[in-house]
């Protein structure tokens, strides 16, 4: 039986050893709104699928299904390979140990096609405005705001003290860009969002002594994908956990796909929060 979990482990395994992250992306020169979406729905992806897409070599963060292709007057160019994505299945069985009837998910597999690959699609193109990397972004100091995060400055370096339901962050002067201030802070968001009283994250039982570690790819996907959104250079916040990280996905194929839906889940709590201001972010 074809395993889903372990296929999509096994390609971010095969980055990680190369020593790279798939989701450490250069942003900056494809302006805001990168997250790969359904080129006909303008829906974005979520979970895994982000990085498995950004594992395609495509500038473009525009992707459809071969049908969709032909229904927009088009066709995928001949030779092309697809990107395998997953969505989880509602199915029906027996509970092994009652043999009463339940639901439950399952993976599933399907393709889609980067707009590159496709020729004849009747699509409009928006223009990139690069982000500047090194200046106050206030539509990001507005979408931090919007949150109700208790962010506090003075120290020399980031956390989240769950304790005192506080993120402290280094000043901004101190950071090397504003790329570096905007991607911690947002890193340190997402740990916000894990408090009992939010999205209520709590990973003890399922990685044990490797709980930390999880809660940490969780955050750096969360920040990853907000990078996108905002156009940053996304950058690891915790190189030290990459060993912790390919240890983590080795002992447990699900684990990457629980952390970047976790990491989804983060950012769309934290998008709602900005839509009942109509900020950045909500669209």
């Amino acid at each position: 039986m074809r395993n889903i979990q372990q296929e999509v482990t096994d390609r971010i395994l095969a980055e990680m050893s190369q020593g790279n992250l798939p989701w450490i992306q250069p942003w900056s020169g494809r302006g805001s709104n990168a997250m790969p979406r359904n080129a006909i729905t303008k829906r974005a992806y979520s979970g895994a699928n982000v990085v498995l897409l950004w594992l395609s070599p495509y500038a473009s963060q525009d992707w459809l299904t071969y049908k969709q292709a032909q229904e927009l007057g088009g066709n995928v160019k001949k030779g092309e390979k697809g990107t395998h994505i997953i969505y989880a299945s509602q199915v029906k069985g027996k509970d092994k140990e009652t043999q009463e009837d339940k639901s439950f998910f399952m993976l599933k597999s399907y393709t889609v096609f980067n707009i590159e690959q496709c020729e004849g699609l009747n699509l409009s193109t928006q223009p990139v405005t690069p982000i500047n990397q090194d200046q106050r972004d206030r539509e990001c100091d507005a979408f931090m705001a919007s949150t109700g995060a208790d962010i506090r400055h003075g120290e020399g370096r980031a956390y989240y003290r769950q304790a005192g339901d506080y993120i402290m962050l280094p000043p901004y002067e101190m950071f090397k860009s504003g790329v570096g201030y905007y991607e911690t802070a947002l890193h340190e968001l997402v740990h916000w969002t894990g408090n009992e009283a939010r999205c209520n994250r709590q990973f003890g039982k399922r990685f044990g002594d490797r709980a930390y570690a999880a809660e940490e790819l969780v955050a750096e996907l969360g920040a990853a994908f907000m990078c996108a959104e905002f156009g940053y250079d996304a950058m690891t916040q915790h190189a030290a956990y990459i060993q912790n990280w390919v240890e983590l996905l080795k002992d447990d194929p699900k684990a990457f796909i629980t952390a970047a839906s976790k990491a989804s889940q983060a950012v769309e709590y934290l998008r709602e929060l900005a839509l009942s201001q109509d900020l950045p972010m909500a669209a």
